[in-house]
């Protein structure tokens, strides 16, 4: 979800209610991974992919009856022999996708509005979700700051929480997007719960010295590998938002000056 969070935060700002569609699981090949996400607000504006367009219309159509019914729901896309004129994955693989309505009175609103606003500030948060379990249960979301701070809750037993915070500033800190299984009570024994942890941490780093004409081609390769680009060259005249307007930074200055 949090890779369209720029989209999410001013959905959210603007009091829009919409619902998510999240992949949680990937079996065998899929054009996206867990965490990739589709949302579709109450008037039927999509933003986001979960599958690269092969189960795209039928996971719009679950978030607009997740927006009617308020239900939060997961369903699993694939391929069989016995179901080859299905919606499925072109590629033979299978996903499976969480469904959250993210309504006014919604109780994960505040959390995914909490896990938003950190990514758009590009601060270090970990949001966790319930995506395996009890009916009850699924959907329920915490987020995670790197100090160990957390907002929401999972519910139930009062060791679930302290555990999922636990291993998710794990996983922050690691700067991984994965799941954890999870009893109801906390504790790690299998087949209770699972949760979807998305982390978000600041892009590494890319400084460019010299503002020279395959300076641009480098930026570009930069951004397209998810840095945050600084180009930096003493020479106003060539430093400039002009020549690179895929830079995220544009430096006038010495490079042993900037860095100081």
């Amino acid at each position: 979800m949090l890779d369209i969070a720029g989209e999410l935060h001013r959905w959210i700002g603007e009091g829009r209610e919409f619902a998510v569609a999240t992949v949680v699981s990937v079996g065998g090949s899929a054009p996206r991974g867990p965490g990739a996400a589709l949302a579709v607000d109450s008037e039927g504006t999509a933003l986001g992919s979960v599958s690269g367009g092969c189960v795209e219309g039928a996971v719009y159509d679950l978030c607009t009856a997740a927006l009617r019914d308020g239900e939060t729901v997961r369903e699993r896309f694939g391929y069989s022999d016995e179901d080859a004129f299905a919606v499925g994955l072109t590629c033979g693989g299978v996903i499976d996708v969480l469904v959250t309505p993210v309504g006014a009175g919604s109780p994960s609103r505040a959390v995914f509005e909490a896990a938003l606003s950190a990514a758009v500030r590009d601060e270090p948060a970990a949001l966790a979700r319930v995506v395996g379990g009890p009916a009850g249960l699924l959907g329920r979301a915490l987020l995670v700051r790197a100090d160990g701070s957390y907002e929401g809750g999972l519910g139930g037993h009062p060791e679930l929480d302290r555990t999922a915070v636990t291993e998710t500033r794990a996983l922050l800190d690691a700067g991984r997007t994965g799941t954890v299984g999870l009893s109801e009570d906390g504790s790690h024994c299998p087949g209770g719960l699972t949760l979807l942890v998305e982390s978000r941490v600041p892009p590494p780093r890319m400084i460019v010295f010299g503002a020279v004409d395959f300076a641009a081609a480098l930026v570009r390769a930069g951004k397209f590998l998810g840095h945050h680009v600084t180009v930096c060259d003493a020479r106003p005249v060539f430093a400039t938002r002009a020549r690179f307007p895929d830079a995220d930074e544009v430096v006038v200055d010495w490079p042993h000056r900037y860095l100081r």
